[in-house]
């Protein structure tokens, strides 16, 4: 596995080492100690996800509070663009944003450490994504920063108006957030 480093500091771009041949291929798609090795400590997962979402289908930007969560993100099927934003207010990145496109083909992940947002845009007709939690969700702390808020200013790849569910689509912008 190859860890790229990002402009923020801590999200890593995981890209695995795959083995092809005339029948397929394979990979690790999770290596506990190659993980922790490339993130620097060890991280326990307790919680995989798994989302099936149209083309155009934004979701975020999602983050909870006072429980953050760490995401291991991936597609398995079709391509989005995933988005990690740093919205932790004594981050020297506090307000930047890192944005990648995670496909079925190129079977890149994202590591984003707890205290960052997360969102992505479904770039294909359909994306299934999984992602692995550090924390277990909680209801009463879940959260989530407009999608277009401008002082992020994140530049999605949109091509039509986005579709979003209704906890989305009444978000408020990170400085309106509650403490």
């Amino acid at each position: 596995m190859r860890a790229i480093a990002t402009t923020i500091p801590g999200v890593l771009i995981l890209e695995p080492t795959v083995h092809e041949d005339e029948r397929g291929f394979f990979f690790e798609s999770f290596n506990q100690a190659a993980f922790d090795q490339a993130v620097g400590a060890p991280v326990t997962f307790v919680q995989d996800n798994h989302s099936r979402s149209r083309r155009h289908v934004l979701r975020g930007l999602h983050h909870q509070m006072p429980q953050p969560q760490g995401k291991l993100v991936r597609v398995v099927q079709g391509a989005i663009f995933d988005v990690a934003a740093d919205i932790r207010p004594e981050s020297p990145t506090h307000g930047a944003w890192v944005g990648v496109e995670l496909t079925d083909a190129n079977r890149r992940q994202l590591w984003i450490p707890p205290g960052l947002a997360h969102g992505f845009l479904v770039l294909s007709d359909v994306a299934d994504v999984l992602y692995k939690t550090t924390t277990y969700f909680l209801r009463e702390g879940d959260r989530s920063i407009a999608w277009n808020d401008p002082t992020l200013a994140v530049a999605w790849p949109l091509t039509a108006e986005p579709i979003l569910s209704a906890k989305d689509a009444k978000a408020l912008p990170l400085s309106s957030q509650p403490t």
